[in-house]
């Protein structure tokens, strides 16, 4: 397998389904790009914790938004934008889920186990005007490329 970049982008509905949707589809690029199964829980419970918050912070639960949906493999991570169409945030609004008096709230945790699971994690603004959730996680290092078990043909790729 080459270390082409790849890129992958999907729009969503603004509803609950989406939210497995994302997940699966980003375990499965994890799996092909060589995650292990503690890993691409991380990666799935990540994307399912930005998917939820677009659905619920940022859309507001509108259905006539949308929650966008990318994934990048690069040559050493892999990286995830989730994009709401909400009117965004900053880091610094999100109360901590560890202070004592938010220990009973919920409000704070997704983006705790987001920067708790991946390698990094930011939002910036989102060119919809929303908040954009910007998380990656590094590829695990490959003893011996290209045979990962299935063994070697020279159809490869073909």
């Amino acid at each position: 397998m080459g270390t082409d970049p790849k890129h992958l982008e999907i729009t969503l509905e603004t509803q609950v389904e989406s939210v497995n949707l994302a997940e699966e589809m980003c375990i499965r690029v994890a799996e092909a790009a060589g995650f292990g199964e503690d890993d691409c829980y991380k990666i799935g419970m990540s994307v399912r914790e930005g998917v939820i918050n677009a659905f619920h912070y940022g859309n507001q639960e509108r259905p006539e938004k949308k929650i966008h949906l990318a994934v990048d493999l690069t040559g050493d991570k892999m990286i995830i934008h989730v994009l709401d169409e909400g009117t965004g945030f900053t880091l610094a609004s999100v109360p901590d889920p560890l202070a004592e008096e938010n220990l009973l709230s919920t409000s704070g945790r997704g983006i705790f186990l987001m920067r708790a699971f991946m390698d990094e994690f930011d939002v910036v603004a989102g060119r919809t005007g929303g908040a954009e959730i910007v998380m990656a996680k590094k590829l695990p290092l490959q003893d011996n490329p290209g045979t990962n078990g299935q063994g070697t043909s020279p159809h490869q790729g073909a």
